[in-house]
């Protein structure tokens, strides 16, 4: 079965940077277009980053120039390398197949607050 466990996680100060990993199983990971999602309080769950599996990448505007979305087929995880973050980007991240599965991970909270 699909699993997804996400790690990485913290609190930041504004301006400061995290990598999160995500850990897949369970589906050929290498040939799913592979996906980072956020949802921050009081909203719905946004799509950050994608990554093709052909390795063609793209970002929501809000992010482009400060994130960056790798993946590593042989060990079957993506990870998503946040720098300058913001306030605005506190949220919940989880990663899924671009057409997300049904199933999802616990997620992993990033807060960036002085």
């Amino acid at each position: 079965q699909v699993q997804l466990v996400e790690s990485g996680g913290g609190l930041v100060q504004p301006g400061g940077s995290l990598t999160l990993s995500c850990a897949a199983s369970g589906f050929i990971f290498s040939s799913y277009d592979m996906a980072w999602y956020r949802q921050a309080p009081g909203k719905q769950r946004e799509v950050v980053a994608t990554l093709t599996s052909g390795g063609s990448a793209d970002y929501v505007d809000s992010v482009k120039g400060r994130f960056t979305i790798s993946r590593d087929n042989a060990k079957n995880m993506v990870d998503l390398q946040m720098n300058s973050l913001k306030p605005e980007d506190t949220a919940v991240y989880y990663c899924n197949a671009r057409r997300p599965f049904g199933v999802w991970g616990q997620g992993t909270l990033v807060t960036v607050s002085s």
